[in-house]
């Protein structure tokens, strides 16, 4: 990777203030000083977006150079450590782990004008002592991602489904008909109703796992504070995983869920409508145009029920907070703070945000900015009408997700029964609280 140390061209003159902005393009400096920001992230499927908005800064300040590096799945924590802790240029980073754990290089956001902006309790979780580490990039909320077309073509009411139940025979019904071949000519590839990306530890071990948990605690903070997993919602939850697994081309073999990652469930499933249903969220919304603008468009999405607890909901929460390294350059770190208040609080920084990168955004302050992706506005509708259910994952362990994540797909792959599975993760949980 061509990450370097930061450079900066100094030259004779020294020029008051050199960091003070550039009128209201939000530049970073004179233009006798040159600065450098590494940025890593772990939003792979907006690296294309993120890199033409970084262009557009750059353009606009010539004397700031961004280098962007994307890379998600399981691997971004480890990478982002080994980086921090060998000095491997990281200004900005995506938080990948508790922030509890990375008091060495947060740099204080806490004066940054973002902040007295930021949705209620978006920031509960980069408050330490008082103090703001991690600026929330957008608010994100995940459920039954689903092509609305191909329901429409199958004669089923979308709207209608807003219950177990409901979505269980919806599904039922469309399998039937793919069977059947009634859909054949319209949906050539549609093979099954829907894909689950077991092998993204990300999907079983977080975002899965995270619904009958947000119906037991509160918030991310009661079960961070519990030495215990108390996953009282057992069968509730097995009637989820049966939900989201039973009508993929796996259903015979869940094992073969495993195999499944990302990239075959949204750009190999959803995106060629190969299948109709995915359990997702709004962030897929750039992946999907990437390949097909027409596809993306006809996207909606479904709720994630938890059986006879709450049913008409999707969980919606702040999923990434961007945090600046307080060891980088204090040039670079003022620099890295402008770049993030263009991005997020100017009036094309703030279009860009929810056009280009697809966001909902974190930030009270986007009064007459207009949300244009169909999965965002899916996400704003829930928000709106009081139908979320919060994300408590924030509050696992460090180094849970893939023991979790391990524990379902041993489940998927009969290496453990259903209760097999409920005690080793609640085991797992015990074990890493305990420091074991």
């Amino acid at each position: 990777m061509k990450k370097k140390a930061v450079s900066i061209l100094l030259v004779a003159a020294i020029t008051v203030g050199m960091l003070a902005g550039c009128g209201s393009n939000g530049g970073s400096g004179s233009s006798s000083d040159k600065v450098t920001i590494n940025l890593y992230q772990n939003k792979a499927e907006i690296s294309t977006q993120l890199q033409d908005v970084v262009d557009k800064y750059m353009e606009e300040n010539p004397d700031v150079t961004i280098n962007v590096e994307s890379i998600s799945g399981n691997d971004y924590n480890t990478n982002l450590k080994a980086k921090l802790i060998s000095d491997n240029a990281v200004d900005i980073y995506a938080l990948g782990d508790n922030i509890t754990n990375m008091t060495d290089y947060v740099e204080d956001l806490s004066n940054e004008p973002w902040v007295d902006y930021a949705v209620d309790g978006s920031l509960e979780d980069v408050t330490l002592d008082g103090k703001v580490y991690g600026m929330p990039i957008s608010v994100e909320g995940y459920g039954l991602v689903y092509n609305k077309e191909i329901f429409e073509a199958a004669g089923i009411d979308a709207s209608t489904l807003t219950s177990y139940d409901a979505i269980d025979k919806a599904f039922a019904d469309l399998q039937d008909q793919i069977n059947s071949g009634k859909l054949k000519d319209k949906y050539p590839q549609l093979e099954a109703v829907e894909e689950y990306a077991a092998k993204d530890t990300y999907i079983p071990g977080l975002h899965t796992l995270n619904v009958p948990l947000a119906n037991e605690y509160s918030s991310a903070t009661e079960l961070r504070n519990s030495d215990q997993l108390g996953l009282k919602y057992t069968e509730e939850f097995k009637d989820l995983l049966d939900l989201i697994t039973k009508y993929t081309s796996s259903r015979d073999d869940l094992a073969k869920l495993n195999a499944v990652d990302f990239s075959t469930a949204v750009g190999g499933g959803l995106a060629i409508e190969r299948v109709a249903v995915t359990q997702q969220g709004n962030w897929i919304g750039p992946e999907l145009k990437n390949i097909s603008e027409d596809v993306a468009q006809k996207m909606g999405m479904l709720p994630i029920p938890l059986k006879g607890v709450k049913e008409d909901c999707i969980a919606t929460g702040i999923s990434i907070y961007w945090c600046i390294n307080s060891k980088s350059d204090d040039k670079v770190k003022e620099a890295s703070k402008e770049f993030l208040n263009w991005l997020f609080q100017s009036d094309e920084g703030k279009q860009l945000v929810v056009d280009e990168l697809g966001f909902v955004p974190a930030f009270t302050n986007y009064d007459g900015i207009e949300i244009t992706d169909p999965l965002s506005k899916e996400v704003k509708r829930y928000i709106d009408e009081g139908k979320t259910m919060p994300w408590v994952m924030g509050g696992f362990p460090s180094g849970y997700e893939p023991l979790a994540a391990a524990d379902i797909q041993g489940y998927f792959s009969g290496q453990y029964t259903f209760d097999q599975m409920v005690d080793k993760l609640r085991a797992d949980f015990a074990d890493l609280k305990s420091g074991n």
